[in-house]
């Protein structure tokens, strides 16, 4: 017996080391150029270049914490004014939006409702460089190129987040309890807003964390849009920075403290909101 069971115990031993080396290399592939750039972030020009980022000399991050606030008349703090408010404001309004309509896709019958939900689904699979030669003739003829709008308003449409919340939207909102709340007296409006969308709470977080990643990050739309400096989110001014690099190396230090100080909002909203996230994918769990 003892001989059966150590045979049968190995296997799933080797497998849990198995699956624990798999991890390993993937968390490893994860945080070892997170851990890159705190150290160039630590370091002068002069370690940078000779690759010295392991010894206790050259340490000098205050000094660049200064000179990239300082750098070409504090570029970088408008910058990053105008991420937060492209990324945050942006995923906000996107992530009402998106919900609000995959809400209405799953609660009301309208004409042609599954036909219209195939076309929000083939939008998830265009990819966004496409739209952005179209999306600029647009805001063209609108006379929107080179404004806060141009890179605003195309932000709130997010074909993805309107699948999300039609799928959460079913999942967390019973319809006995709207028809309770309709029988109570409560109009559509009062109804969505009072009872539906804090039942859709997970769901509304979920949507705005993938917003808010997807419009931080993006790059190709402002590059497209924005002739002017004072406009561009931190994306495409530490781009427009690296470039300038090969010409004026000053700017080596300066574009990878941006390149860390560009990271902490994301991982401050996943920390800040992941609970509300994680009560969401259990919700439902329990009767």
């Amino acid at each position: 017996m003892s001989s059966s069971g150590g045979t049968a115990l190995r296997p799933r031993l080797l497998g849990r080391a198995t699956v624990n080396a798999v991890v390993a290399v993937f968390v490893a592939y994860t945080l070892l150029p997170v851990l890159w750039l705190v150290l160039a972030a630590a370091k002068d020009r002069d370690a940078l270049f000779s690759s010295d980022l392991l010894s206790p000399g050259g340490f000098s991050f205050a000094r660049n914490l200064r000179d990239l606030f300082a750098m070409d008349g504090g570029l970088y703090g408008h910058w990053y004014v105008n991420s937060l408010l492209y990324a945050v404001l942006g995923a906000a309004v996107g992530s009402l939006v998106s919900v609000a309509c995959g809400y209405a896709f799953d609660k009301y019958r309208f004409r042609h409702k599954e036909k219209l939900f195939g076309l929000v689904l083939a939008a998830v699979m265009v990819p966004q460089t496409v739209l952005a030669l179209p999306l600029y003739l647009m805001a063209s003829e609108a006379g929107l190129v080179n404004t806060f709008w141009a890179v605003f308003v195309p932000v709130l449409f997010n074909p993805f987040g309107v699948y999300l919340g039609r799928i959460f939207s079913r999942g967390y909102v019973p319809d006995e309890v709207l028809e309770a709340a309709r029988v109570d007296g409560a109009g559509e409006l009062t109804a969505y807003a009072r009872v539906a969308l804090r039942m859709l709470g997970p769901g509304l977080v979920t949507v705005f964390l993938f917003q808010l990643t997807a419009i931080w990050n993006n790059f190709f739309l402002p590059m497209v849009m924005l002739s002017d400096q004072d406009l561009y989110p931190v994306s495409l001014g530490l781009y427009a920075w690296n470039s300038a690099a090969s010409v004026s190396p000053e700017y080596y230090p300066v574009v990878i403290m941006g390149s860390l100080l560009a990271v902490l909002p994301l991982v401050a909203a996943f920390v800040l909101l992941q609970r509300f996230w994680r009560s969401g994918l259990t919700a439902g769990a329990v009767k």
